[in-house]
């Protein structure tokens, strides 16, 4: 079985595209479109990377992140963020994320981060 990625975004189809390309490369992919459903969810998965949108109809990933990071388990996984709203150096001052992929993204550049980030843990 492949490595698993959690990914966090509100768009369908976005994250319908995002779950396609992952799942073509051998990842085990899941997906929830908000914060709520995340938290109801995700309790309990333990994936090898955390794929976060920054702005979501009921919160944000930089809280997420930063959940994630203070938590006894989560805080060694690695989290990319996303957003087509948002900079590298904007996200990267306000959460500990292991990366960025910038919206819209070339579908071989957020595979390249996705395998980088898959390297750190």
């Amino acid at each position: 079985m492949g490595k698993r990625i959690c990914v966090l975004e509100d768009d369908d189809d976005i994250r319908e595209v995002i779950e396609m390309l992952l799942n073509e490369e051998a990842y085990e992919v899941t997906g929830f479109a908000s914060v709520s459903d995340f938290v109801k969810g995700g309790k309990g998965l333990m994936p090898d990377l955390f794929l976060l949108d920054v702005m979501l109809p009921d919160g944000n990933g930089i809280d997420v992140c930063e959940m994630l990071k203070s938590g006894e388990h989560t805080a060694y996984i690695p989290i990319l963020m996303m957003s087509a709203h948002s900079t590298d150096e904007l996200v990267k001052e306000s959460c500990r994320a292991d990366g960025f992929v910038a919206k819209p993204f070339d579908i071989d550049e957020l595979i390249r981060k996705v395998s980088q980030a898959m390297s750190i843990n």
